[in-house]
């Protein structure tokens, strides 16, 4: 018999939080130390809330340790392709008795734009085991990012992402929800239409546009100025929450983040996403951009999250990668037993 399953929240209580070193020069090239150093200041920030562990290629780790220093921070090292570990780490669950899984969906370098992917397509298994916690797998493709969920039966996803056929082109709409609801314990999808427009990494992954703050309660990305790619997009995304019910059937509690950041990095002008944020034990760090806009947006994030410290990292060659703090973290969390 399966021994069912739930995803919990991400503000639930963590054991700690598992980041990866970045070193593929194919992606970051002349970023690359500057990459690095920002990645460093994430895991030395959250550091500060719980315990981090950051998985480097073997040769990298002194180099992780000496950048994020000891404080809180272990490196292991074990093999990788890439540094986003919202997708490609294990997705952490727990048993009605509190006990850890890890779910091992299958990877795909977000429909086979990076070479090679198959390290990281076998990394959740040999964490998982070197974690020593109980893997489950999953044949579906699926990426950390693609979802966000209340821990009390709500997913919500993108159409755009996880309807691609670069990912589960086998799988209709109904028997990717019904893999959901089976390995992560949720009982109701809902399914936004957009992700971001310029997100053409990650093929539009929810964390960039929609996130949960609270059993019936969301934060959602919508852009004040009329010009913006998504200006159109995220208002079909908010009627959607806004005419939908969560799994207890609950309206949503709306929090709207209107601000937007976008800076040139590497002569390439990127944007800075506010929404992608991780939530540590008693604190939201959040993505900011050295811009004008950063106040306004930590300002809305702060009331969103009561009783949080919300902090600021610089996260600019992070978005110029194609992902921002939340992309490169993935909590674990506390077991009860």
């Amino acid at each position: 018999m399966t021994v069912p399953y739930r995803m919990p929240a991400e503000w639930t209580e963590h054991e700690g939080c598992l980041m990866a070193w970045p070193v593929r020069e194919d992606l970051w090239g002349a970023t690359l130390a500057e990459v690095k150093r920002e990645y460093a200041e994430v895991a030395r920030t959250i550091a500060e809330f719980e315990p981090v562990t950051i998985v480097a290629p073997p040769g990298h780790g002194e180099e992780a340790l000496a950048l994020c220093g000891a404080g809180g921070v272990t490196v292991v090292e074990l093999p990788l392709d890439d540094s986003w570990f919202r997708d490609s780490a294990p997705i952490f669950v727990l048993d009605g008795e509190g006990r850890r899984a890890g779910v091992d969906f299958r990877f795909n370098a977000w429909g086979g734009k990076h070479h090679p992917w198959d390290a990281d397509d076998r990394l959740s298994g040999l964490l998982l085991e070197h974690l020593q916690v109980p893997a489950v797998r999953s044949e579906m493709i699926l990426e950390g990012g693609a979802i966000t969920v209340d821990g009390e039966g709500t997913l919500i996803t993108t159409e755009q992402c996880l309807l691609h056929p670069n990912r589960n082109p086998g799988l209709s709409r109904e028997e990717i929800e019904v893999e959901l609801k089976q390995r992560l314990g949720v009982t109701k999808v809902i399914w936004l239409p957009y992700g971001g427009l310029l997100d053409t990494e990650t093929d539009g992954h929810v964390d960039g546009v929609c996130a949960f703050a609270a059993p019936g309660k969301v934060v959602v990305q919508l852009p004040a100025d009329p010009e913006h790619p998504d200006y159109a997009r995220m208002r079909a995304n908010r009627a959607v929450l806004e005419h939908s019910t969560d799994a207890q059937g609950r309206p949503f509690e709306i929090v709207d983040v209107p601000q937007t950041a976008f800076v040139e990095v590497d002569g390439r002008e990127v944007e800075v996403g506010y929404l992608n944020y991780y939530l540590a034990n008693g604190a939201v760090v959040v993505p900011v951009a050295d811009h004008p806009a950063d106040e306004g947006a930590l300002a809305v994030l702060a009331g969103a999250y009561p009783g949080r410290k919300v902090v600021g990292v610089r996260s600019r060659v992070i978005a110029w990668g194609g992902g921002g703090i939340h992309c490169i973290t993935q909590q674990v969390p506390a077991a009860r037993v």
